[in-house]
């Protein structure tokens, strides 16, 4: 998707606004339609509440048609049938492109059970998600009633909404959907930040393979230039957290022991809240080290 900005949606044609914001809502070009003629909006938010609004006034069946406008996750037939370009970066984001065997034989599972009870599709919010945690959220849901599912849908379609639109639209204020995850390392055995550290961030999979997210080195304040995860939801789920600390004081000569009795540390933790501010700091010294849940 190209972003564009409010004001230039605001003075576009409603042909254009409606073929810019089409997919904005997956295959529902009908949303932004009904709210054209409430221009111009004043922001971004206003402009996702319209058309929240519109959605929420549609009939049940209408509804209905929007969650079954959704593809499955992880199904190969449709994925080889061509997904939009917002569903297969979505689903690509979280991993559902390259799966295990047994990770692609859980979501089968899973999605047949679901669409078997409910009759439409599994819908969540992808890139708030890890492998993992839609894997939970699949096994938790589908001891809902279907009333019950259709809100969580439409609730999840929300947030897919909101994401696309916060990348589509570029305004003055901004959506809340954007999390952040960053560290800290403290040398409390010399009395300062801890700079020069390789750090590595792993998401952690029950069935498949853990996967590296990003790695960083620790600057002159002990920090890394850019958060771990910035500019995006902090995907629910377990991560570990490596910090390579003997090179750092085998560096400024700290007498060790062969070999250093911490080498590599390793903090595991989970993610449950992906629009807030996780952060895992790491006080280290060569013989011991403390974390702890900041903000």
């Amino acid at each position: 998707m190209t972003q564009r900005s409010l004001a230039e949606l605001n003075e576009d044609s409603a042909a254009d606004f409606t073929a810019a914001l089409a997919n904005v809502f997956e295959h529902s070009p009908w949303i932004a339609e009904q709210v054209v003629s409430q221009r111009p909006f004043a922001g971004v938010r206003s402009l996702f509440e319209a058309m929240k609004a519109a959605v929420e006034r549609a009939s049940g069946e209408v509804r209905l048609a929007l969650i079954r406008a959704h593809p499955d996750l992880a199904n190969k037939t449709q994925r080889a049938a061509g997904l939009t370009a917002e569903s297969t970066s979505e689903q690509d984001s979280v991993g559902l492109d390259r799966l295990s065997d047994a990770e692609y034989q859980a979501f089968a599972r899973a999605n047949n059970a679901y669409y078997g009870k409910f009759g439409f599709p599994y819908i969540v919010c992808a890139r708030r998600q890890t492998r993992d945690s839609i894997l939970r959220d699949f096994e938790r849901r589908l001891s809902n009633d279907a009333a019950t599912e259709v809100r969580r849908s439409i609730e999840e379609i929300f947030r897919i909404a909101a994401l696309r639109l916060d990348s589509l639209v570029a305004a003055d204020d901004r959506l809340p959907v954007i999390g952040r995850l960053s560290t800290h390392v403290l040398d409390t055995h010399g009395g300062t930040p801890a700079a020069g550290i390789a750090v590595e961030l792993v998401e952690l999979s029950a069935l498949g393979v853990s996967r590296v997210v990003t790695r960083a080195v620790t600057n002159a304040d002990g920090r890394t230039d850019q958060p771990l995860i910035g500019g995006s939801p902090v995907p629910i789920g377990r991560y570990e957290l490596r910090f390579s600390v003997a090179g750092y004081f085998a560096a400024r000569s700290v007498p060790l022991s062969d070999p250093p009795f911490l080498d590599e540390i390793a903090l595991r933790f989970s993610v449950s809240e992906p629009e807030g501010h996780l952060h895992v700091p790491l006080l280290v010294t060569p013989w011991s080290y403390t974390t702890y849940r900041g903000s």
